[in-house]
């Protein structure tokens, strides 16, 4: 995976280099990068993985059912959603910079409605307060955190 070509930026951010050194996505859970993502998700993933992540023409991403096991990693998720996959799934690295990719996986964990322990992606706090979504949730472009609102 090259992570040099593709949409330009995104690759000098403090997530997306912690991201790459430890494989970890540091935006779960953090409020203005949900509203990011969610605006990202619905207009890059929501076509084929529905609004909710219930699936579509592609899979579900919001149970514990993966269809590509390797995505209960956020590397294998990334890997995916920047490389594309087996079948339908073409890469998204011209539509989206690896940045805005963490922020569509942070949204895509947030729909998570399965058991916690098959959460790997949470740590051992995030699991402590886990609650399964619930649909009508959304964030202001006000959401204080890492992510600035996205440029419209």
């Amino acid at each position: 995976m090259n992570l040099d070509e593709g949409k330009p930026g995104g690759r000098d951010t403090e997530a997306f280099k912690h991201f790459k050194q430890t494989g970890k996505n540091k935006y779960i859970g953090d409020k203005s990068c949900l509203r990011n993502g969610e605006s990202l998700y619905l207009t890059s993933c929501s076509g084929c993985h529905g609004h909710l992540a219930e699936g579509k023409v592609g899979p579900g991403l919001n149970d514990n059912y993966w269809t590509y096991p390797s995505n209960t990693t956020d590397v294998g998720l990334f890997s995916t959603i920047w490389g594309g996959a087996n079948g339908m799934m073409g890469p998204h690295n011209e539509d989206l910079n690896p940045d805005e990719a963490l922020q569509i996986i942070t949204w895509i964990r947030h729909l998570y409605t399965g058991p916690v322990q098959d959460a790997v992606w949470l740590n051992a706090e995030q699991k402590k307060n886990y609650k399964p979504y619930k649909e009508g949730k959304h964030f202001s472009k006000d959401e204080k955190g890492q992510c600035k609102p996205l440029e419209q």
